[in-house]
């Protein structure tokens, strides 16, 4: 069995038509039908009802429609990951969601590229599931996301899970007196949540947070990123609930406030090609883990005794 008789099949499945499948092929009908007739043979089955039109598939053909499906797709993926591959030697480009530039990203940048001078780095912004398809189609080696998602032509690291914090404006009542709060705080106050699109995205994984715990916000505004949602926190808009790594932009006119529940966290996960074996990913990893370790010692060295 060939891959032209699975493109060949999968035309006549979804045409249901011999005469349209072969114009959509760009070949002449009757060699259609004798590849057709051949992968029967071959697998010994029958693929389609031939004695209704439309045609239709049998069960035997549905299940290797389905198959077939998947079967074209890791191909198309093998092939541009496999191009991808070959001109990597001295670029490699980098997903990232906006997030996690408050945190270790830029340092981790930083260091790879003093480290790997001649390897020419390019970051691309991009949503989660934006990175998944954009790794599989070979337009980026390596992604930086928050969201669980499970493909297998892709690999993932949970770097570390991020504790999330409350942002309230300055001088909000929630804020006086108290040293840390619960998501039940939150529920009657103007919720913001990022980014409006694409999802699922951290949006999804806050929203998760209050219905895992029986929790529904009065009011949800949703926005397009991160900056937007301080911003409007800053303005006496609503509340919004962040990464730690946000409370870095330092704004004058914002709350940021722990929350007493540890598992209130947000995953921050690099994501790579499974079959993609090349040294500079080990060496990201093996960087990324060397500064989350310098973290650690400076952290344990500034706690008070």
């Amino acid at each position: 069995m060939e891959l032209r008789h699975l493109r060949y099949f999968v035309a006549v499945a979804e045409e249901r038509n011999f005469t349209r499948a072969a114009e959509r092929l760009h070949i002449a009908q009757p060699p259609l039908s004798r590849q057709i007739q051949q992968l029967e043979e071959l697998l010994g089955v029958s693929l389609f009802e031939r004695n209704v039109r439309p045609l239709r598939l049998t069960d035997t053909g549905r299940f290797f429609y389905t198959h077939a499906l998947q079967l074209l797709a890791q191909t198309a993926e093998l092939e541009a990951m496999t191009r991808r591959v070959s001109k990597i030697e001295h670029k490699v480009s980098v997903g990232f969601v906006g997030s996690t530039l408050y945190g270790m990203l830029p340092r981790i940048i930083r260091r790879f590229r003093a480290a790997h001078r001649h390897i020419e780095m390019t970051l691309h912004e991009m949503s989660t599931m934006d990175q998944i398809k954009a790794l599989k189609e070979g337009r980026i080696d390596v992604g930086f996301g928050r969201i669980r998602h499970d493909d297998p032509a892709v690999r993932r690291v949970v770097l570390r899970e991020e504790r999330l914090v409350a942002a309230l404006p300055l001088g909000h009542p929630l804020g006086e007196g108290r040293d840390m709060l619960s998501l039940a705080d939150l529920v009657d106050e103007t919720l913001i949540i990022f980014p409006k699109a694409p999802r699922p995205s951290f949006a999804d994984q806050v929203l998760a947070s209050f219905h895992d715990r029986g929790l529904r916000p009065g009011k949800i505004q949703e926005v397009r990123e991160v900056q937007i949602a301080v911003g409007l926190v800053a303005a006496g808009e609503g509340v919004s609930v962040v990464p730690t790594s946000v409370v870095g932009m330092k704004r004058d006119d914002v709350t940021y406030m722990p929350f007493d529940d540890a598992r209130i966290v947000s995953p921050i996960i690099m994501s790579m090609r499974m079959m993609d074996e090349s040294a500079y990913l080990n060496d990201m990893l093996a960087l990324i883990y060397a500064l989350y370790e310098e973290e650690r010692v400076d952290h344990l060295q500034r706690a008070p005794d």
